[in-house]
């Protein structure tokens, strides 16, 4: 697990906009980035620096990746056929704690990922506690008895914030089912996602 369990949202300030498109966001109250230096003129990125920016916003937006994991999502995308940026999203979106958010039984990745790592979520039936299974198409997920009733998990399936994707079949607060493997248009990212300028920043 990465060190960021406090101060989740500075990500939002650090890259000028809210990327899980949350009203707290404190991007929409301070839009100059974190620190003593933050309100300094910003300098056009280099090449690299766009590179860098567009990983760290996507691995960022996903929660608590290492960087050891991300680059092993990379490599597994690259070594299968087709695009490898497109095959990078998909492969991100597999991911239980992902398939959680976006069925909306969680307010946030971190919360998710929280649900999954307390035992209160099952893949067809069976519990899974790594909030990075890999989910297959057709693949029941649900939430247990206890968590259904849960205040997080009543909140996020109000929430008008976001709506559930097409390759989910959601039972609203119950349970999901994976349809298929996404492609970039298909998810409902709330800030713009570059995986190509992510390949170029891995290809160097």
């Amino acid at each position: 697990m990465t060190k960021r369990a406090t101060s989740k949202y500075k990500i939002d300030r650090r890259m000028g906009e809210s990327i899980w498109g949350r009203p707290k966001s404190p991007v929409n109250k301070r839009s100059y980035g974190p620190g003593q230096h933050g309100q300094r003129r910003a300098k056009k990125l280099s090449d690299y620096g766009t590179q860098l920016q567009a990983k760290q916003k996507l691995k960022g937006y996903y929660g608590n990746i290492t960087e050891r994991q991300f680059r092993r999502y990379y490599q597994e995308a690259s070594r299968r056929p087709g695009d490898t940026g497109e095959n990078m999203i998909g492969l991100l979106e597999r991911r239980l704690d992902a398939v959680i958010y976006r069925a909306k039984f969680a307010p946030t990745p971190f919360s998710s990922r929280q649900l999954v790592s307390h035992g209160h979520v099952k893949v067809n039936g069976k519990r899974i506690t790594i909030a990075s299974y890999m989910i297959r198409e057709n693949d029941t997920v649900e939430l247990s008895a206890k968590a259904r009733d849960m205040a997080l998990v009543l909140e996020a399936t109000k929430s008008p914030e976001r709506d559930t994707p097409d390759y989910l079949e959601v039972d609203p607060g119950k349970s999901a089912k994976f349809l298929r493997t996404p492609k970039l248009s298909d998810v409902p990212y709330a800030a713009q996602m570059q995986p190509h300028l992510i390949v170029e920043f891995y290809s160097r």
